[in-house]
């Protein structure tokens, strides 16, 4: 069985439209012969018809066999296109994936397996036009008749890869997981850790979102970070843990495909909360068939995992379902979860494809808290305990999105929108028996207890949507972007404190019972102008307008004269007024606002692959709804970044090497910066901050590894007293591995496949309140696999060297009454413990899937 020698290739672009669609078509750029398979029965018919993707790596991913000349048939000719190599097919100046076909005639006779012998260079020998049931339907078609005119051998291709925006200099980073997939992680977030700079830590335990730190930021649980999965929304507007509030749990780690980081708001595109930065996760499914995946490990902790995604279809088109339970390690850890989600990408014409997409997710944990040291010191509590097992929380999060996108010649559109619903409940302690102040007007009491129950509900309605216009000027191609954000939330919050020792949840005061409506609608201006092959300029402005409306419950809270003959008492949310005058306990405030944000990005080179690149932009955060004033323009978190940076990449040994390199130096400042309140539980507006750093960031991908390594140094301070950001880190270090190989013997007949991976964490000593600091964290994660066939058996470890270390430290004054007679109100040191090292079996059965 050999290809045939006519060679045709590809593309198209329908007549007139091709002005600016640089669309050029993948190129064969190395072929192997497919062999005849031994003692097979003869072919049922003339060829093996197969469809396939050229990915941006050149090489033939997602083959399926449209038409079967028979089983063995059909694998010899998958086996031999999957060792064809490519140059992929660039649209707009960018490689992406694109789907094809190929079809292999079958001999008459059967003959020996062929040689290259008068192959034509530079393409597919038989591209076959299709059938009727599978008819080519390409975005853009232009006919290249590369052998000789054959024109019953067209190749058609479909751009099947959706364009990432322009870089906008060396902090934009995308971030193909790849095989890096192999280092282990129990949440989606902790794919985070990709990106330069970032640390997660969690004091509310498995469940609870992860604290993130990026660049010198305190970012809590989202709030200095606008997060989204596939565009759609993830940070919650109004939550009253934290205005920005983002719980990236719901994330099946399996369907990462890619992250998109930037570091510092330099792209109009990025909105509210991006003053760190933002990242876009983008999900999909690249292993085809049916596979099931089940883990156990230490805590008793168990892992079910469904996969699914048909062989025909594209990884946006899947279904994935992961249930998870743990007893946790140490007390008052045990958490269980159930998450699911879908995908399918279609086609409605030519140039119009969609996707649609819905998750959903549900929570509940436990969580130890915090441990003072001098307890742990004195052995009154254990590294792993708890002062209040009452602790913990619930989530939920359920959403739909549906995407249009629409590409024919110079101009793109894009166009989405989404439902989101989403609750929390979360129930910290931090300071033990210390905030319930006496008031003159309340029953003597004693200490009642610092637990906060904090939950919070919201309904999301976001779209977002773009149009983009190519055009050449000047013999250069020239982008103009304009494209609109809108979202509405609809929010309701409640937090109430919890009495210490009762039988159930007893709240014995109300700090805030808020429902809100919150509008955001942004527009903004992109441009890309290319003055010359090796200089460009990139960027925009984007405007946001704000508006809130506010209905607050518990308004009064206090009343500086009350009535002597009907005082409040004991009650929270009081309906009278100086003297006794009555009042309704509600109050509605409204408020809006405007921010604008120029932002540019200018690129020199590249030059043998080095390329130079400075940026400069305004952010802006919005402000808590419980801090809106009537008929105040809303007070906004503005951020202003810039950086210089240095890229590099090269491909090296045929494209079998590539390696890319980036080092860059930054500052920012921050005129409202978010400082953690231990009374409060979580981050309110502090001073105004600024930050100067510089970091640096490796990979390099060959045919049997995978390694990335980065380090971020930056100093983080207050502009009016000089004193450090507390608890922000000064050093993140972190590396990450693969290895993978068939090894040297096979089982069965089949090879049989060994991989590992690995993660290396290391964080300096952050800067603690009163002058202290934290001990450094040292983190290693492993994982091991064997695969064969449709089998894989996995272990992994995390915390392989079983440290014992303090993700969190504080230092503040708490109470939990481990010091008879008498609490020292003097700033001690607090910690969240670490995990201990862990262990995971994990056996997965694949079905319908290439090996």
């Amino acid at each position: 069985m050999r290809p045939s020698r006519h060679l045709a290739c590809l593309l198209v672009l329908v007549p007139g439209l091709a002005l600016a669609g640089e669309v050029i078509p993948p190129e064969v750029l190395t072929r192997v012969a497919a062999s005849a398979p031994p003692d097979a029965p003869p072919p049922t018919q003339d060829h093996v018809l197969l469809e396939f993707t050229v990915t941006v790596k050149g090489r033939a991913g997602d083959i399926v066999v449209l038409e079967s000349a028979g089983p063995l048939w059909d694998d010899a000719a998958r086996e031999a296109l999957s060792r064809w190599t490519f140059k992929p097919a660039v649209h707009e100046g960018t490689e992406v994936a694109s789907r094809t076909r190929l079809s292999f005639a079958m001999p008459a006779v059967l003959l020996p397996p062929p040689t290259d012998a008068g192959l034509d260079d530079g393409g597919i020998d038989v591209i076959d036009a299709g059938s009727p049931e599978h008819p080519p339907h390409p975005s853009e078609v232009v006919e290249d008749n590369l052998d000789g005119g054959h024109a019953d051998h067209v190749m058609s291709t479909v751009i099947t890869e959706r364009l990432t925006p322009k870089s906008r200099g060396a902090s934009d980073l995308s971030i193909e997981i790849g095989k890096l997939a192999l280092v282990p992680v129990q949440t989606g977030g902790e794919r985070l850790k990709l990106a330069p700079g970032v640390l997660l830590t969690n004091e509310g335990g498995e469940g609870h979102p992860e604290r993130i730190f990026m660049r010198g930021f305190d970012a809590r649980e989202g709030q200095d970070l606008e997060l989204t999965v596939d565009g759609v929304p993830v940070n919650d507007s109004g939550n009253l843990h934290g205005n920005g509030y983002a719980d990236l749990n719901f994330i099946i780690p399996e369907l990462i495909e890619s992250l998109r980081v930037i570091e510092g708001p330099f792209d109009p595109r990025q909105g509210n909360y991006a003053v760190a930065g933002s990242a876009d996760y983008e999900l999909g499914l690249t292993k085809k068939g049916l596979t099931v995946k089940g883990s156990y490990g230490s805590f008793n902790t168990q892992r079910l995992v469904l996969l699914w995604s048909p062989e025909s279809a594209s990884s946006k088109t899947f279904g994935a379902v992961s249930l998870q339970r743990s007893d946790g390690f140490g007390q008052n850890r045990g958490a269980q979860s159930a998450r699911a989600a879908a995908g399918y990408e279609g086609r409605l014409s030519e140039t119009t494809s969609f996707r649609v997409q819905a998750i959903g997710y549900t929570a509940g944990f436990r969580s130890a808290g915090v441990v003072r040291d001098d307890d742990f010191r004195a052995g009154r509590l254990g590294f792993y305990d708890t002062y209040d097992p009452r602790q913990g929380g619930e989530a939920a999060r359920a959403s739909l999105s549906g995407e249009l996108h629409y590409h024919l010649g110079g101009f793109t559109a894009h166009q989405q929108a989404a439902v989101i619903f989403r609750s929390s409940r979360v129930r910290e302690n931090f300071t033990g028996f210390l905030n319930d102040v006496q008031l003159a007007r309340q029953s003597p009491h004693g200490q009642r207890g610092d637990l906060i129950d904090r939950d919070s509900e919201a309904l999301t309605l976001s779209a977002r949507g773009w149009g983009k216009l190519r055009r050449s000027v000047f013999g250069r191609s020239q982008e103009l972007e304009l494209g609109y954000f809108a979202r509405y939330d609809s929010v309701a919050g409640q937090q109430q404190r919890v009495l210490a020792g009762a039988d159930v949840n007893t709240p014995y005061a109300k700090d805030y019972d808020l429902s809100s409506r919150l509008s955001d609608i942004g527009l903004y201006g992109d441009l890309n102008l290319s003055f010359t092959p090796w200089l460009a300029l990139r960027g925009g402005v984007r405007a946001d307008l704000l508006t809130y409306l506010v209905n607050n419950a518990c308004a009064v809270a206090d009343v500086r004269r009350p009535s002597a003959s009907h005082p409040p008492g004991d009650a929270s949310c009081l309906s009278q007024r100086d003297f006794g005058q009555y009042r309704e306990p509600t109050e509605r405030t409204s408020a809006f606002g405007v921010a604008a944000m120029p932002r540019a990005t200018l690129l020199v080179g590249p030059f043998k692959g080095v390329t130079v690149t400075g940026s400069f932009g305004d952010g802006v955060r919005s402000i808590d709804p419980q801090f809106v004033t009537e008929n105040k323009e809303t007070p906004f978190a503005s951020v202003r970044a810039w950086e210089g940076g240095v890229m590099y990449a090269a491909k090296f040994f045929d494209d079998w090497l590539d390696v890319s390199a980036r080092g860059v130096v930054f500052g920012t400042r921050v005129d409202k910066d978010l400082i953690f309140s231990e009374q409060e539980g979580r981050n309110v507006i502090g001073g105004s901050t600024s930050r100067l750093g510089a970091l640096v960031q490796g990979r390099a991908r060959g045919g049997f590894f995978d390694v990335q390594t980065h380090a971020t140094f930056v100093r983080s301070q207050f502009d009016d007293t000089g004193l450090l950001v507390p608890y922000v880190p000064d050093l993140v270090v972190r590396g990450d591995g693969a290895v993978f190989h068939d090894l040297p013997w096979k089982l069965a007949g089949a090879p049989v496949r060994a991989s590992a991976g690995v993660g290396v964490t290391y964080v300096g000593r952050r800067a603690l309140p009163f002058g202290q600091r934290s001990d450094v964290i040292f983190v290693t994660d492993v994982n091991g696999e064997l695969s064969w066939r449709f089998v894989t058996v996995g272990l992994s470890a995390t915390n392989l060297f079983d440290a014992r270390y303090r993700l969190s430290e504080f230092n503040f004054a708490s109470d939990f009454r481990t010091t008879p007679p008498l609490p020292t109100l003097v700033p001690v040191r607090h910690f969240t413990a670490g995990a201990p090292r862990a262990l995971m079996l994990t056996l997965a059965f694949n079905v319908g899937g290439a090996p």
